[in-house]
């Protein structure tokens, strides 16, 4: 595992704490698997958020935006 993997999954249990173990760690495999998605998505809700959207409605939003590349990410 290098140090950014090692340091994402240090942070996800620290975030994640209330979610169940299984869901963190498939979580962490999709982050692992494609980090720049993640970026991009974290970004795209941020701006949205900085804007005026509740921080809920413009994660629902983004994520239906990006469904098609996360449901990818999801399958084995």
């Amino acid at each position: 595992m290098s140090v950014q993997g090692f340091m994402l999954r240090q942070y996800a249990k620290f975030k994640m704490k209330d979610v169940p173990q299984a869901q963190r760690d498939q979580m962490l495999s999709m982050v692992e698997k494609n980090p720049e998605l993640f970026k991009k998505i974290g970004k795209e809700i941020e701006r949205r958020t900085k804007g005026g959207e509740p921080q809920m409605k413009a994660t629902m939003e983004v994520m239906k935006k990006y469904r098609e590349e996360l449901s990818t990410l999801v399958q084995p």
